[in-house]
């Protein structure tokens, strides 16, 4: 049975916190458009994306926490998540440069035959509804 795009969803966190890039990176799209939430813009393209995450997961230790999700009729799946920012030793930040901080925002990933083609991160959105579905 084909994997639903929550599923998918729900396996990008898992991948992502563990950091197994590979995991994450099977399912994107070649030629994905990917958030740069350190540095700002987009990582075009599989290999950007590693190299994005190889160089931020080299300074901070990152980890979300889905909390709440909904499913657009369009495909468009959008996350409500706890944002976590470490040194790599596992202590606060203070006093960072990049853009990286502990906050709640929404990631919105646009799906296309069971591969990420696009993901943003939308900050200061208004926090889901008891309707969506809670994670």
């Amino acid at each position: 049975m084909p994997e639903t795009n929550m599923q998918l969803i729900e396996r990008i966190y898992g991948c992502f916190n563990a950091r197994d890039i590979d995991g994450v990176l099977a399912t994107l799209a070649e030629d994905v458009a990917w958030a740069n939430g350190m540095d700002g813009g987009h990582e075009h393209g599989r290999d950007a994306v590693r190299a994005y995450w190889t160089r931020q997961w080299a300074v901070v230790s990152p980890h979300v926490e889905p909390v709440a999700s909904s499913e657009r009729a369009d495909g468009v799946v959008a996350v409500q998540v706890i944002q976590t920012i470490r040194d790599l030793e596992g202590r606060s930040l203070a006093g960072q440069s990049h853009g990286l901080k502990d906050k709640t925002v929404v990631h919105v990933f646009q799906i296309r035959d069971g591969r990420i083609t696009r993901f943003d991160i939308e900050e200061g959105a208004p926090a889901f509804s008891l309707a969506s579905s809670k994670r």
